[in-house]
């Protein structure tokens, strides 16, 4: 089913979530936000985009080039690695801008499947772009939060236009 996704000022966006229980509504959720995600068309979604305050999103990077290949992290860790990069992100809940934002060009990460398993990689490139971007949603901060006040001002003005 596909589910609303809430667009910047909502409040929602600014707060961080709790931690998520492996249940079937969690599984259920998981389902709807990688259609979601595929419909709108977006490469990763957090589930305070879709209204539901608890640590868990869905991303496939891949899919708009290649064959469909979704992941979902619930309660997620990660960690920072490698040098810091600066490069384009767009976001679902922001529709318009697409800004520059400074990440790690590395992360490791930490999570538990929907089968209650418990995952460790290491991500680079897009991957670890798009992780930073998701898990940032988890703890209420946006593209924006992460922005000069000049280059807030800028997108701000672009998505009330």
């Amino acid at each position: 089913m596909l589910l609303p996704i809430l667009r910047w000022p909502d409040p929602r966006l600014s707060q961080v979530c709790a931690p998520a229980v492996l249940d079937d509504d969690l599984r259920a959720l998981a389902v709807d936000m990688l259609e979601t995600m595929y419909a709108a068309p977006g490469r990763g979604l957090a589930a305070p985009q879709v209204g539901r305050l608890v640590r868990m999103f869905v991303m496939d990077v891949d899919w708009k080039t290649g064959t469909l290949a979704p992941m979902v992290f619930v309660n997620p860790e990660i960690e920072l690695l490698g040098d810091r990069a600066t490069g384009p992100e767009g976001c679902l809940s922001i529709p318009g801008p697409v800004t520059d934002v400074e990440r790690a060009a590395c992360v490791r990460a930490r999570w538990t499947a929907l089968d209650g398993t418990l995952h460790e990689a290491r991500f680079d490139g897009f991957a670890a772009i798009c992780i930073q971007h998701e898990y940032d949603h988890l703890d209420g901060i946006l593209t924006l939060d992460r922005l000069s006040p000049e280059a807030r001002a800028l997108a701000v003005a672009e998505v009330q236009a």
